[in-house]
């Protein structure tokens, strides 16, 4: 399936779920991380400290996800609500997608200055599809 043939809708909607999806992919590498120190199911939160660097730097990818997740969710939600149809708004919610991925992986690798790139990638993409919502509603 390619994405150009696809309503950009659709498109928001899919991006929506990969975006969902890629909240909980770096804390995979957190319980692998758990199992590997020993899981302490009484007290989860206190084994951050005992956590290998990868893995606490793989928290706090999987805590940032959730605050972003929120801003695009509603941008791409305007979108698809206010019937924004344009290559720049799928553009913006596919690049959203990869930027997010990428962000996940720079920070677990511990590569600030290309996770804080890609953050800024991410917002930029939230903020064209509020804009392109706002002129569509006009």
């Amino acid at each position: 399936m390619n994405l150009s043939q696809l309503p950009a809708s659709t498109v928001f909607l899919y991006c929506i779920v990969a975006a969902v999806i890629l909240i909980y992919l770096p804390f995979l590498l957190v319980g692998y991380a758990r199992v590997q120190v020993g899981y302490d199911i009484a007290a989860p939160r206190a084994m951050f400290d005992k956590l290998p660097p990868y893995a606490q730097r793989a928290t706090w990818a999987h805590q940032n996800s959730f605050e972003a997740f929120m801003i695009f969710a509603a941008a791409a939600l305007m979108a698809y609500v206010t019937g924004v149809n344009s290559n720049l708004a799928v553009s913006a919610a596919i690049a959203f997608v990869i930027a997010r991925f990428l962000y996940s992986v720079f920070y677990v690798t511990n590569i600030p200055i290309a996770r804080s790139l890609m953050f800024a990638v991410g917002s930029l993409c939230s903020g064209t599809l509020f804009v392109l919502s706002l002129l569509q509603n006009n």
